[in-house]
Order: structure tokens, then sequence, then C-alpha cells
């Protein structure tokens, strides 16, 4: 699938592309839980455009500006009017 076909609520969403930008990470606090998470914004492109990506703990230090990845399984989300794509607990992110 290619970027500029992702639409806000998609699941199960198979995507490739290049990070373009990583940025900062930042600490969050859980919902649920008494415990904080570590997430960081990176931006991934193709050629046909591009998205912004949310790397949650491991997943932050796994990728680096300049990557090619792979997200299987992911799904779209829209937060503050902006789509974003997810991998989420039951996705998978391949560095290529």
């Amino acid at each position: 699938m290619k970027i500029n076909d992702l639409k806000n609520g998609m699941k199960q969403v198979d995507v490739e592309g290049r990070i373009i930008e990583k940025h900062a990470t930042r600490e969050v606090m859980s919902r649920y839980k008494n415990e904080t998470y570590q997430v960081a914004d990176a931006v991934l492109a193709d050629d046909t455009g591009q998205i912004k990506l949310t790397l949650w703990n491991e997943q932050i230090t796994q990728v680096k500006e300049n990557d090619q990845i792979k997200i299987e399984n992911g799904y779209v989300t829209s937060f503050r009017g902006e789509t974003q794509l997810n991998v989420g607990r039951y996705g998978k992110l391949t560095v290529l």
C-alpha cells in the first residue's frame, strides 16, 4: 500500500517507506497504569507522500533517519487533526 492511500480508521495496513525525520523522545504517562512510556514521532515517506509515524519504547532506537522500513499490520488514526500511522501491539516494524 502507498502512503497517499492511507486514511483515518484503516486497519491491517502494510506499507514501506523511508524515515525522513525523527523527532526527540518524550515521556508520557499511561492512562491506565502508573507507568511512563517513551514516545517519539517520525515522518515516513514514499514516492506518493508522507505521514507521521508514532514510535514507542524500543521502536525509537530501532530506526534512524534515512532507514528504509516496513510496517505490517499497522493502523491509521487522527490525533489533533493530523493523520498518523501506528505500529500498535499487533503490528510489526522491520528495518530493511
